[in-house]
């Protein structure tokens, strides 16, 4: 005995996990609602915002001395004005020293006031050997002569000998003064050109600073101003990131299944035989 019989069955749910959470989050979000009206600026923040408006103004005042300062480091900063005093100072030192830095004539006999000393000393041995030989009688003799002509030499030659070693140390003294003179006045330029140099460095640097001071003022009042925008967003923004992600938790879902079923032939045939044996009952009891 053969036969196919069969079953259909459809089965539908459905689920809400964020229905016992509602009560709970609508809380929530009905706080966040309410401080939608707290995110503009407050008094004290106005405040503090006019204040910085109002010092901004005052931020640029002293540009001008900035400026200045800066436009004199570029020009210098003063540090070569003494060049042609020191110059001239050289000049001066050289004039007065060169004409004996530079004579080498060490003629003793060409000092000034030299010639009143072996004078003096002339006159002196001279008249002490004379008046010798006077009282002797013998004045004008050929010894006198010899004995006049000795002294004299004597008396006069350490003079002279330590004359000309005193010109000889005064021109070799003059020419070193004047050598070392004139390093000290080219080491004094030099140093004065590099500092010149590094006023001109220097004034680069003042220069930025002082646009940076001429747009402080503006960039004060640009701060403060995007402060005065931005903290109403930035209190949304907070609100946002509680409020959106509440908004998207939760929700709904509907299911629904089907089957179908098949029995074999000794299964048909025990339904069959079971409904004839109820059928047969129903008579009997009739």
């Amino acid at each position: 005995m053969g036969g196919e019989s069969k079953t259909s069955q459809t089965q539908e749910s459905t689920t809400n996990p964020w229905a016992p959470a509602q009560p709970a989050l609508q809380g929530i979000l009905s706080q966040l609602q309410g401080q939608l009206g707290n995110t503009g600026i407050t008094a004290n923040e106005s405040g503090a915002l006019n204040t910085l408006t109002s010092n901004a103004g005052q931020a640029s005042q002293y540009a001008p001395q900035i400026q200045s300062y800066a436009q004199n480091l570029l020009n210098g900063g003063g540090a070569t004005d003494q060049n042609g005093a020191i110059s001239d100072a050289y000049k001066t030192y050289q004039q007065q020293t060169n004409p004996l830095a530079s004579n080498t004539n060490y003629d003793p006999m060409q000092t000034p006031g030299l010639g009143q000393q072996l004078q003096t000393i002339r006159d002196d041995v001279g008249n002490s050997i004379n008046s010798q030989f006077a009282a002797a009688g013998r004045d004008f003799s050929g010894a006198n002569q010899q004995a006049y002509g000795r002294g004299v030499t004597q008396g006069m030659a350490p003079v002279l000998t330590a004359q000309y070693n005193q010109n000889v140390q005064n021109q070799q003294g003059a020419a070193n003064n004047l050598y070392n003179a004139g390093n000290t006045t080219s080491g004094l330029l030099a140093g004065l050109n590099q500092q010149k140099l590094a006023n001109q460095a220097q004034g680069v640097t003042a220069a930025g600073q002082a646009t940076d001071a001429a747009n402080a003022g503006a960039n004060a009042t640009l701060q403060a101003e995007a402060a005065r925008r931005g903290i109403p967003v930035q209190a949304l923004g907070l609100l946002a990131q509680i409020g959106i992600p509440i908004a998207g938790l939760g929700g709904q879902s509907t299911g629904k299944s089907e089957g179908t079923q098949q029995m074999s032939g000794a299964q048909q045939f025990g339904v069959i035989t079971g409904g004839i044996g109820n059928l047969l009952k129903g008579f009997g009891s009739l």
